[in-house]
């Protein structure tokens, strides 16, 4: 596997290495000892699974307030996102900064995105699956949301944000500025 650190401290874009053939192709998708040595040390506890039908939605932004914290290792099983971390780290150089990367399908890319930030995305095509690793499992009391077009942010969404697909959650989620 391969793997390149981002511009935010602890988050990483993995890219397994697939071997094909006239059959397809196989990959090691994960790999304990690997990830704890060249990534992060924790122990993932729960895998979630989501499918987005329509091109454009938009998934985030979420977190789970301590002590129910995730990071999570994003991959996209069917399709292709636009996968987003946003450091709300309370004493980071870097809090309310950005990082974002495309996940295909095809390319098996996955995101880690360590306890601490944000996580948002979305889906460049339809009937995206993605699938993703947590090190906490969710809790409905520790749920929490900032608005994914916060101008405090900035991300800048590959899709028209006007005509994106959200959640009534999505849609009501409070600005950046609520976490200080």
């Amino acid at each position: 596997m391969n793997y390149e650190k981002l511009e935010l401290n602890g988050v990483a874009l993995i890219k397994p290495q697939k071997f094909g053939d006239n059959r397809g192709f196989f990959m090691e998708a994960f790999k304990d000892n690997w990830f704890k040595e060249n990534i992060a040390d924790v122990t993932f506890v729960q895998d979630n699974q989501s499918l987005s039908c329509e091109k454009g939605t938009i998934r985030g932004l979420h977190y789970q307030k301590a002590p129910f914290g995730q990071g999570k290792l994003v991959r996209v099983l069917k399709g292709s996102i636009f996968d987003v971390a946003v450091d709300i780290r309370p004493n980071s150089e870097t809090f309310g900064k950005w990082v974002g990367a495309t996940l295909t399908s095809d390319g098996a890319e996955q995101l880690w995105i360590p306890d601490g930030f944000l996580h948002g995305f979305c889906t460049l095509e339809p009937d995206c699956e993605v699938f993703y690793k947590v090190t906490n499992p969710y809790n409905k009391e520790s749920d929490a949301g900032i608005a994914f077009d916060d101008p405090a942010i900035g991300i800048e969404w590959p899709i028209d944000i006007k005509s994106a697909i959200l959640s009534e959650k999505d849609k009501n989620q409070p600005k950046l500025s609520s976490l200080r």
